[in-house]
C-alpha cells in the first residue's frame, strides 16, 4: 500500500502528525519511538518571546476527553531554533512550526524569523489566539481578522506553505475557512479545542485555575468530523483533520470525509507511543480494506 499523502506542496510518508501542544518539541518522545517514522511533527506553539503559560491546575480529565488551559507555555522561537530544531529529524520528517501571537504584526514577525530556517517544512498559524488590540476577541472568530493575519504571514513566509488552524468556537466554520483561503492560506487544519469548563461540587470551585479551557479527546470527534466534512466541501485547499482520534479507524473516517492527513493529540497523553503505533496500524487497516493508497481513499464518502 502507498502510504504517501500530499498537503499541497508538502509530501509526507504517511498521514500521521502529532498535534501542536500534545507532543512537546518532539524530542521529549524520542524514548517511545522513532520520530522519523511519523509523517510530520507539529511542534509546541512558538511565540516571539518565551511564555510561562497559565497557573496550575491546567489539565483536567473529563468524560471521554480532557480540558487544558496551558496558556501556550513555550521557550520562544529563538531558543527553539537554537536548541530543539537541530536535533529533530527534519530531513526525514516534516517539522511544522505552530505560531502563537497576539497581533497580525507579531504573526508576521514570527513568520519572518522562521521562513529562512532550514528544517522548517511549513507554518501552522493558530488563529485561536486573542487579538489584544481588539479587546481579546479570537482571530479565528472573526473572518476579517483571520484574513488579516494570513495576509500578514504570507508576506513574510517566503516559500513555506502556510497552514491555518481553525477554531470550532464559531457559528459557521466555513465562513472563516473561505476568508483565510481567499487571503492566501495554502492549507487548513481543524479543529482546535472546544471551549469548556469543569467544577468541583465539594470545594465549589472551578477545576482549572483559568476557569475555562479547551476540550479535546474522543468526546469532540463527531463535531470535528462534521466540521472537516463541511470545510472540505467549501474550499479547494488541502485540509488536515483532528479531534478525538484514538484508533486507526478514526484516521480513516477523517480521510473519508476529505482530510489529506490527520493530527493526533489527546491520545499522546494517554499513551506516549500512540502516534508511533498508529503509523503501522493505519497501514495494516488500509491493506485489510483493500485500499491501494490514502490518496485514492480520500474524500470518497458517498452522500
Amino acid at each position: 500500500m502507498d502510504t504517501t499523502v500530499r498537503i499541497g506542496r508538502l509530501e509526507l510518508k504517511n498521514p500521521i502528525i502529532p498535534a501542536s501542544g500534545t507532543f512537546g518539541y518532539g524530542l521529549e518522545f524520542m524514548r517511545y519511538g522513532d520520530l522519523a517514522r511519523l509523517g510530520g511533527i507539529a511542534v509546541k506553539g512558538l511565540s516571539l518571546k518565551p511564555r510561562l503559560g497559565n497557573p496550575t491546575p491546567r489539565i483536567v480529565e473529563t468524560s471521554a476527553g480532557m480540558l487544558n488551559a496551558i496558556g501556550l507555555q513555550n521557550i520562544g522561537v529563538e531558543q527553539f531554533l537554537k536548541e530543539k530544531l537541530p536535533r529533530l529529524p527534519h530531513s526525514e520528517t516534516a517539522v511544522i512550526a505552530n505560531l502563537y501571537a497576539q497581533s497580525a504584526e507579531e504573526f508576521a514577525d514570527l513568520a519572518g524569523v522562521l521562513a529562512g530556517e532550514e528544517g522548517i517544512a511549513a507554518l501552522e498559524v493558530n488563529i485561536s489566539c486573542p487579538n489584544v488590540k481588539e479587546g481579546g476577541v479570537q482571530f479565528g472568530q472573526d473572518p476579517a481578522m483571520g484574513a488579516k493575519v494570513v495576509e500578514a504571514v504570507k508576506k513574510k513566509s517566503g516559500s513555506l506553505p502556510v497552514m491555518v488552524k481553525l477554531s470550532p468556537n464559531v457559528t459557521d466554520i466555513t465562513v472563516v475557512a473561505r476568508a483565510v483561503v481567499d487571503a492566501g492560506a495554502d492549507c487548513l487544519s481543524l479543529i482546535n479545542t472546544l471551549s469548556g469548563m469543569a467544577v468541583d461540587i465539594r470545594r465549589r470551585t472551578p477545576r482549572l485555575a483559568n476557569v475555562v479551557g479547551g476540550l479535546s479527546g474522543p468526546a469532540i470527534k463527531p463535531v470535528a468530523l462534521r466540521m472537516v466534512h463541511q470545510v472540505c466541501r467549501a474550499v479547494d485547499v488541502p485540509v488536515v483533520g483532528m479531534g478525538g482520534i484514538s484508533s486507526p479507524e478514526d484516521v480513516f473516517e477523517f480521510l473519508l470525509v476529505g482530510a489529506s492527513a490527520v493530527q493526533v493529540g489527546t491520545g499522546n497523553f494517554l499513551r506516549p507511543d500512540f502516534a508511533f503505533n498508529l503509523v503501522g496500524e493505519v497501514a495494516e487497516l488500509g491493506e485489510e480494506l483493500g485500499i491501494a493508497s490514502f490518496e485514492e481513499y480520500r474524500g470518497s464518502l458517498q452522500v
